[in-house]
Order: structure tokens, then sequence, then C-alpha cells
């Protein structure tokens, strides 16, 4: 049997729940263009960019049926179609990406990446829900977990920086952005995380709740007079920071107003910040210890003040930061002090860089993870 050949330029496409971000890598993972839009866009994009060898999707959420990266064929793109009520606001977006690129690139393998797959070594007292079993069987419920691609490209990258193998390593990573999730990462392998079912749970985001009392839920749709949409749009679009402020949730404008003095911003993130740390110190537990603090997304690595306040909760951990280096840091570094037995770093989150060692090991038997 012949050697299958190594895509050379592997479009990626990141269809999020209200964006799109596309990327075309080289050979050695070279960004040679990028752009953004809807999914027309998308096809004209790939039209566009020259030669594609093959194309890596994100995709939320795979269920139990995916815990790797597979060609998308008529039955796989059938399956993924039936999780869509799993993930509502990201599957249909995600098969709008692979339809839309295939229909613009044909006879090149589309390939979906997931972000549910690199929790799929949770542990069973991790992923299992304290639910009737006759619903957890019939139903498919227990925690899936998301942010996968960019928790697993930090689990790679994070110990590089710190010149530690993963393997020897007990992390604890914080997705920070719109969304937001806290992974424990054991060995190389996730073996906890903060989202569950859904990418409701967890930590407190930019218009989502994170967890919330679920006979809080039950006491609004049996005592007022909201209705399940209604609730549904609230926890998803209405809550977070966007609900503690009144505004759009965005970190960047809460920062600088609660530098400000703003007393409402100083509020909002002190509910924000302790909800990461209690999910820090959370993952911990289930890694068994803490050797590396890994800060990623978009608020994990421009927010420098918001590091320095978790941090500075976390000290009875063990956990200190470099103010100067914090301060400075800009993309991939090590913000703890040299020599400090527990290192906290920054990691820029690479889910293209993710996704095409994905595909490439899938299509050409490359190493799952790309050299950095």
């Amino acid at each position: 049997m012949g050697v299958a050949r190594q895509p050379v330029r592997v479009l990626v496409v990141n269809a999020g729940s209200s964006s799109l971000k596309l990327s075309l890598l080289g050979p050695d993972d070279e960004v040679l263009a990028t752009g953004t839009g809807s999914g027309a866009s998308a096809a004209d994009f790939a039209r566009s960019v020259g030669p594609v060898d093959a194309v890596g999707h994100r995709v939320v959420h795979g269920g139990s049926v995916y815990s790797a990266p597979v060609v998308v064929d008529a039955a796989v793109r059938r399956q993924l179609d039936e999780l869509t009520s799993l993930a509502p606001l990201h599957q249909p977006a995600a098969l709008h990406g692979i339809d839309t690129v295939s229909a613009a690139l044909p006879g090149v393998p589309a390939v979906a990446c997931f972000d549910t797959a690199f929790h799929t070594t949770m542990p069973a007292e991790a992923s299992t829900y304290a639910l009737p079993l006759a619903w957890r069987e019939r139903y498919g419920l227990r925690r899936y977990g998301f942010h996968g691609l960019a928790h697993a490209w930090a689990a790679h990258r994070a110990p590089e920086l710190v010149g530690v193998a993963p393997d020897a390593l007990r992390t604890v990573i914080c997705h920070l952005g719109s969304g937001a999730s806290c992974c424990a990462v054991l060995e190389g392998r996730s073996v906890d995380t903060t989202m569950g079912f859904t990418p409701l749970e967890g930590l407190v985001m930019a218009t989502r709740s994170g967890t919330v009392d679920p006979g809080l839920i039950l006491w609004l749709l049996q005592q007022t007079t909201l209705g399940v949409a209604e609730v549904e749009d609230g926890l998803e679009s209405r809550s977070g920071l966007a609900g503690l402020t009144g505004g759009d949730g965005d970190a960047r404008s809460i920062v600088a107003a609660a530098a400000g003095g703003d007393a409402v911003a100083v509020a909002a993130l002190d509910v924000w910040t302790h909800r990461l740390v209690q999910s820090i110190a959370a993952m911990a537990t289930s890694a068994g210890g803490l050797d590396l603090l890994v800060f990623s997304g978009g608020v994990g690595e421009h927010q420098p003040s918001l590091r320095a306040a978790a941090c500075a909760r976390l000290a009875w951990l063990g956990v200190e930061l470099d103010e100067a280096a914090n301060a400075a840091a800009t993309g991939d570094a090590v913000i703890s002090p040299a020599g400090s037995a527990l290192a906290v770093a920054v990691v820029t989150a690479r889910e293209d860089r993710q996704i095409a060692g994905e595909v490439r090991a899938l299509l050409g038997g490359s190493p799952t993870i790309p050299p950095s």
C-alpha cells in the first residue's frame, strides 16, 4: 500500500456562533492568507487562495460518536447534523462552512476536527452527571467539555515554553475569551474541564451565565411569565459580564472602566475573578496538583491586570507572577519568576495550527501536533 501524500497547504475554517475565521497554512504551518466573514466569504476565500490540499473544519460538537478527526462524507455530514441540538448556536455554522467550502473545492478532502474530542479522555467520575440512569442512557447526558482544540494546543505549547515534557506536568489551562473554560491536564491529557453538556456550564463569560443553580432555572419557568426561549436567550446572550454591567460584556471596556473607578465594573470583575480562581483550584484538584498555570484566549492573552488579579488570589497554591513579565507579555511568554516551582505562562490560542496538525496526521501520517 502506498504512503499517503502529506497535505502541504491546509485551509482552516473556524466557524463560531457569530464569526468566521479563515486561514491558509503552508507546509511549515506559516500563515499564507487569512480572512473573516460569512459562509459566502469562505467560498470566495477558498477559491482565491490558490492550491488547497485539504480543509480542516472546527466542529464544536462530536457527541459520543467522534473522539478524533474524521473525513467528512455524506454519512458523517448526517451525523453531525443530528448533533445540532447539543450545540444549536455553533453546529449549524460549522455545517454551513463544510457545505460551502466543499462546494467551492470539489474533490479536496474536508476534515472535521472536534472541540469535544480532547476531553474524551476525562475519567467517568469527571464526565458523569448524577442524573437518573435512564435519562443518561436515553439522551446521552454527560459532560462533554468544549474549547478542546484550543486546550490541546496550549497543552502542547506551554510545556515547551517552560522546558518540561507535558507528561511530567500537572497543568491547568484557562482559555478566556467571550466564551471561557478551564481544563485540567495530566500527562498531556484532559482529565476535567469546566464546560459540560453544553458551553453554558462553568465560568462567567462575556454574555453567558456560566454555572447557575438549576433550581433557579426551574423557578423562573414555573413562577414567572418567562418562557423557555426567553430564558435561553437570557442565559446565552444577556448574562455573564453583560448581565453584570448592563453592557455588551466586552472585557476590554470593563477593565478600562474598572481602572477608572467604576464601581459596577469593579464588582463585575470581582465576580468573574471569583469564579475563575474557584475553578482553577478545582481543576488543580482534578489534576492532582499544579505545576503549570496557563492563560490563553483573547482575554487571557491581552488583559494582564486580570491575570494578576487571579494569580494574587491563588498565592496560597504557590502561584506568583513576575510583574514586569506579566505586564510586558505579548505572544507566548513565561510570566512567573525565574526558578519558581510553579510556572505561569501565556499562550497564544492557535486553533488553526492544532486543526492543521490534526488534518496532516489523519491524511498524511505526520505527528498530531506540529513542531513549533
